[in-house]
């Protein structure tokens, strides 16, 4: 059993959502609710995540998904019968994507490690599985990267001629280039007239992801 402000918060989600398809602010609830602060709002997201009838989607600033609905709401709202549906991922969603540590835009340096996260707009990505990367070296300006910047890349295994992507050499150092095929070689290109393409055996070359979006903090 709900109380009265728990079911008219989860009214005012289920409608928004269907309005829009995108989860209200924690401001918006407080308004909408009429309460005094926001920690009232988190502890009625709370109750209702704990009896089942929201979930917070991971990774997600502002996410939220309707399990089920109290049969209070029947006559408004139609019960879930069937495996609850994922929201799409709003324009405006923040994610937090797994900040993987630096790469280089240079001569290829010692594999990354990390425990970060990096909080990204979604509207930066596409589909797939995301990471970051923070950029070290000046080899890739021409494509506009920059030292400092952080890329977004989707995991892959494989990629296309022309994709800029993160290569790991020889299996523990990795780098960020365009990929190329020459022959029966894999050519990784900078963007810096002052760097040489590095060429190598296609059994030293893995493919970690494709850049997917630059972020660049000023």
């Amino acid at each position: 059993m709900l109380t009265k402000k728990q079911h008219e918060l989860l009214m005012f989600i289920h409608d928004r959502l269907g309005d829009t398809g995108i989860s209200p602010s924690f401001e918006e609830m407080k308004d909408a609710l009429d309460l005094k602060s926001k920690s009232g709002v988190h502890r009625l997201i709370s109750a209702l995540e704990e009896r089942g009838f929201i979930r917070r989607l991971p990774n997600r600033a502002r996410a939220l998904e309707i399990l089920k609905t109290p049969e209070t709401a029947t006559a408004k709202l139609a019960p879930i019968t069937s495996a609850p549906k994922t929201i799409p991922i709003a324009a405006n969603d923040i994610l937090e994507l797994p900040l993987h540590g630096r790469i280089a835009a240079g001569q290829p340096i010692e594999a990354i490690e990390g425990q970060d996260s990096l909080s990204v707009p979604a509207a930066f990505l596409g589909s797939g599985e995301h990471y970051a990367l923070e950029v070290a070296g000046d080899s890739m300006v021409e494509e506009g990267i920059l030292d400092g910047d952080y890329a977004l890349i989707r995991k892959a295994e494989v990629a296309r001629e022309g994709e800029i992507v993160v290569a790991l050499v020889d299996g523990h150092d990795a780098t960020l280039k365009t990929f190329r095929r020459e022959g029966s070689m894999v050519r990784l290109d900078p963007a810096n007239r002052n760097y040489e393409p590095q060429r190598y055996s296609p059994e030293q070359v893995s493919i970690q992801g494709t850049l997917a979006g630059l972020l660049r903090r000023y």
